[in-house]
């Protein structure tokens, strides 16, 4: 069972790895334009390079302008590839690249500082315990419930 899910975790890593990565995800994104507007060029001997990787442009962008389609089965396999990669997977990434982006809160402590903060808050409670054993005090658990609401 392990042996069947080794294909499909290898898959989802390296998904993870081009999400996380923005130059790789804009990398990936050329190189599938290059290379479906190559094999589009293969399939359609009629069109020139620059019309192919225009088409694959055109196609991965979902326009679809029309002024250049596929006519051969091969052609029309890459385009629906290269239709189906693009919406399913690349555009999403970027986009989801993009919002993290912007919903990142550059004033959020980062887990250094928030261990950090910890530590200081426990010493100045065991300082604040110090005092009050001192004073006769007791100092009220901050594990425990809130106080009640006062009646007004």
């Amino acid at each position: 069972m392990n042996a069947l899910l080794m294909l499909p975790r290898w898959v989802f890593r390296q998904l993870v790895w081009l999400a996380n990565s923005p130059r790789t995800l804009i990398l990936s994104y050329l190189l599938l334009i290059v290379v479906c507007g190559t094999l589009y060029h293969y399939f359609e001997p009629d069109t020139s390079v620059g019309d192919a990787v225009w088409w694959a442009v055109v196609t991965a962008s979902t326009v679809g302008y029309g002024d250049i389609s596929p006519e051969t089965w091969q052609a029309r396999l890459v385009a629906a590839v290269l239709i189906s990669v693009m919406v399913l997977l690349v555009i999403p990434l970027i986009t989801a690249q993009f919002a993290s982006r912007l919903i990142v809160d550059n004033d959020a402590f980062h887990h250094d500082e928030q261990e950090e903060l910890k530590a200081n808050l426990r010493q100045v409670r065991e300082l604040l315990e110090e005092m009050a054993a001192r004073q006769g005090v007791s100092v009220p658990d901050s594990a425990g419930p809130p106080p009640a609401v006062s009646d007004r």
